[in-house]
């Protein structure tokens, strides 16, 4: 009831922002040729509908705003957003991933940016979104901070950031995410690896249900953020 109550209270408060951010996928240290191999399928991995907390958020993105989805992976999330109104930019570094995605965009007739890239050398706009979207962007501690900080900076000042990622105590359950520790953040981690730039409005860790295609299924625990770019 609590966390339910904050999260009424924050929608409340972005509704007044300006700009907002977006972004959605998890990743985990297989690389780009081990997740060619997991998306191989016909059917995508994590199905065709958006994260559910993504969906739950959509009231805080103005329509028509520019969001970037870095590790969008098969396009779940990149693909609705755009079928919504938004001008959407994707990145993800698995080459059948992104050719899944375009054949996705296509038959729901949208089109948005689909970039294949690596997250650790891309570049980066400054100051060019008006939100980011990340949903199960795993990454390796070697590299997570600096990623999520050019993240931060590709947004806007007033934007927002809207972050669901696995939680350490995830890590002995069958129902998604990496197997490795330090590839599951907490709240605290992820206010270290934002602080200066993002300035957090929602937290949450705990169970949720999750019904994410083959690759998400089963009570999971996870932690979610929304923050908004300072000024």
């Amino acid at each position: 009831m609590l966390a339910h109550a904050k999260l009424c209270a924050f929608k409340s408060l972005t509704l007044q922002l300006r700009h907002y951010v977006a972004a959605d996928v998890w990743r985990t240290e297989l690389d780009s040729s081990s997740w060619n191999q997991k998306y191989a399928a016909e059917e995508l991995l994590y199905g065709e509908t958006p994260n559910e907390f993504l969906a739950d958020m959509i009231t805080v993105l103005p329509s028509d705003s520019k969001i970037f989805v870095p590790g969008d992976g098969e396009g779940r999330n990149g693909v609705w957003l755009a079928q919504k109104g938004f001008q959407v930019t994707t990145v993800d570094s698995s080459e059948t991933g992104v050719a899944k995605a375009k054949a996705l965009a296509s038959r729901k007739g949208v089109s948005l940016d689909q970039q294949l890239g690596d997250l650790t050398n891309w570049s980066y706009p400054q100051a060019e979104f008006d939100g980011a979207v990340l949903i199960y962007l795993h990454l390796p501690a070697s590299i997570r901070a600096q990623v999520h900080q050019n993240i931060a900076k590709a947004i806007k000042p007033g934007g927002v950031l809207i972050l669901e990622c696995f939680h350490p105590d995830q890590l002995s359950r069958t129902s998604g995410g990496p197997k490795n520790i330090e590839m599951l953040y907490t709240s605290e981690l992820l206010r270290s690896d934002f602080a200066g730039l993002l300035v957090p409005h929602f937290e949450f860790e705990g169970e949720v249900q999750l019904q994410e295609g083959t690759g998400h299924s089963g009570v999971g625990v996870v932690t979610r953020l929304v923050a908004r770019r300072m000024a």
